[in-house]
């Protein structure tokens, strides 16, 4: 592929950092370093790290490896943890074509950067509707418009997306004729946010089709991939990736820990090379210490562990889902409609009872019976005003999902008398 076209002049404006080049010899014995301004580690006052999990065990984070994550590293990761996800990569997804691996300081830090670095000013930008609010709150300081792509119980909708492409510029939904077809598809394939739908492998190879057709990348943003609650996971955009067309995120903070801010980039090198670029400019590397304590759990545990781990994980939502769910059919019956989610940790909820604007409704009517809920506003490309709200079951038992779903229904009893609206 010629990636050059896809990548914006801002990222290829983007040099190397002389230092940072430096950084693979730094930590060579036989090399004497007068380089890099790196401070004495001697001054540090760290002198070891032990991670006691929950079953009791203790593990003792190697003393040279805890030395150098206190220091300065490679801006692509620690090579240790690099190499472990890619191997990971490789037994999950087996992507059919060479890819590299690089660590960000969260999936949402490299999510920004892939962004950046295929966006030039006047371009469109496809992505669904709804979608996750995290990079519509990017997009919207991007010069840049937004193509929405319809989708449903099963992914996004291939018709909606051939249409969109195979008619530009006259499908282009900000009028603008004189503006480039896009060439990015942003996507949460695994239980969606805010939709907690999971795109099917039928869809998932009717929209790669189409991609491949019309010369599309795909930012395949699957932060929940290893919760979804099926025995077996359906394949990603990655393992479909014949062309090297695929950038894919993967997240730390659904399965590990949310505070320890690990994501990684899988995908083809000149992609992954020119979002390195953007690191050494910024944030110079992802936390050190952070990386060794992911590094050295995953090692204790090896792959076969990980994949017990995520198992369990998600076996942990598919019974908070199935509790919500139930309070759900209780409370909500005729006063909402919604599909299962069958991954991740959420349920995207479309009122009924005449409400066609949900903001003023969970801002204040919801919130004075003290429940939160995010409106359906928030999720929309365009901005549009709407009748869903997200509702999430992470985190609270199932009285709370009981109470809190009976004061939701209260209010939307009294909404449906004042617009005479039966349920």
């Amino acid at each position: 592929m010629d990636y050059s076209k896809h990548i914006s002049e801002a990222s290829k404006a983007r040099n190397p950092s002389a230092i940072r080049a430096l950084m693979p010899y730094l930590n060579r014995k036989d090399m004497i370093s007068l380089g890099a301004g790196q401070p004495n580690p001697a001054t540090f006052p760290f002198a070891s790290l032990t991670l006691t999990l929950k079953t009791g065990e203790k593990i003792e984070i190697d003393d040279q490896l805890f030395d150098r994550s206190l220091s300065y590293d490679l801006t692509s990761g620690q090579p240790l943890l690099n190499q472990w996800l890619t191997e990971l990569q490789k037994i999950e997804h087996a992507p059919p074509v060479d890819f590299d691996v690089s660590i960000g300081s969260g999936s949402q830090d490299l999510l920004t950067k892939a962004l950046e670095m295929m966006i030039n000013p006047g371009d469109a930008v496809m992505v669904e509707e709804p979608t996750y609010t995290g990079a519509l709150a990017f997009l919207e300081t991007m010069p840049c418009t937004l193509a929405h792509i319809a989708t449903d119980e099963f992914g996004i909708v291939p018709e909606s997306l051939e249409n969109m492409l195979a008619h530009w510029p006259e499908s282009n939904p900000s009028g603008k004729k004189d503006q480039p077809r896009p060439h990015v598809l942003y996507t949460i394939p695994s239980g969606g946010n805010p939709t907690g739908i999971s795109a099917t492998y039928e869809r998932k190879q009717a929209v790669y089709k189409i991609c491949s057709k019309y010369d599309v990348i795909i930012l395949e943003d699957d932060a929940y991939y290893y919760l979804q609650y099926g025995e077996k996971r359906t394949p990603s955009y990655l393992s479909l990736d014949v062309d090297g067309r695929v950038l894919r995120c993967d997240s730390m903070s659904k399965i590990l820990s949310s505070g320890l801010r690990i994501g990684w980039v899988s995908g083809p090198q000149p992609l992954i090379e020119r979002m390195n670029m953007h690191t050494m400019v910024t944030n110079l590397q992802p936390s050190g210490v952070s990386q060794v304590m992911a590094y050295q759990l995953l090692a204790n545990w090896g792959h076969q562990g990980f994949f017990e781990h995520v198992k369990r994980v998600a076996d942990f939502y598919k019974e908070k889902r199935d509790d919500f769910v139930e309070c759900l059919d209780k409370h909500m019956t005729g006063r909402a409609v919604w599909t299962v989610p069958n991954a991740g940790m959420f349920v995207w909820l479309r009122l009924l009872g005449g409400i066609t604007d949900s903001y003023d409704l969970v801002m204040t009517k919801v919130l004075k019976e003290n429940v939160l809920a995010i409106p359906g506003l928030a999720f929309m490309p365009r901005g549009n005003k709407n009748e869903y709200i997200r509702v999430s079951f992470s985190n609270v038992n199932k009285p709370q999902m009981d109470e809190a779903l009976r004061r939701l229904a209260m209010v939307i009893d009294k909404e449906a008398e004042i617009h005479n609206v039966k349920i």
